[in-house]
């Protein structure tokens, strides 16, 4: 039985594969492999649906920067490094699929672009807390966190080379750059 967890997973997909244009009801019920009435028996409309796909991103990445943060039991350049290690190494093309498509979405949606906001405040917030263990400033703190989840994510898009230990490297020594 097709469930609504089952309908926003579908949705998630959907958002990576296609847009927020390819996330329609019979898209997803084609998908599903069930009829259109399914989707209405959990959800008012389309717009019910996005606003619950974009609550269970937000509290699934909330939930993952809580999770990472707590990685490690060393310091806190320690548990920076582990980041963006976890991020060099398990880079996950339908993650930053969906990431990118909610990214692309904000730019045209207020709703979504109020939960990119509070994805990104959670995500700095917690970075910038472990740069001030380190001695920073808030304002060096904060800019250190910008730079620092530009890098996370940067690397999944730029470094491309197939050589493992090459690309190692480059990560490793960016990560010094960042103080880690």
């Amino acid at each position: 039985m097709v469930d609504t967890a089952d309908w926003i997973s579908a949705g998630l997909a959907e958002l990576g594969e296609s847009g927020i244009g390819g996330v329609r009801v019979e898209v997803l019920a084609r998908r599903l492999g069930v009829t259109k009435g399914g989707f209405y028996r959990r959800f008012k409309d389309r717009p019910a649906l996005l606003d619950a796909i974009l609550d269970h991103w937000v509290e699934g990445r909330i939930a993952a920067i809580r999770q990472q943060m707590r990685l490690g039991s060393g310091n806190a350049r320690e548990r920076l490094r582990i980041v963006v290690n976890l991020f060099a190494e398990r880079t996950n093309a339908e993650g930053l699929a969906v990431e990118l498509a909610i990214r692309s979405w904000a730019r045209r949606d207020a709703r979504a672009s109020a939960a990119v906001l509070r994805v990104d405040e959670q995500r700095l917030d917690e970075v910038a807390r472990l740069y001030g263990e380190l001695g920073k400033s808030p304002t060096e703190a904060r800019c250190s966190a910008v730079l620092f989840y530009a890098f996370v994510f940067g690397q999944g898009l730029l470094f491309l080379d197939p050589e493992p230990e090459a690309r190692a490297r480059m990560i490793d020594s960016c990560a010094g750059l960042l103080g880690l």
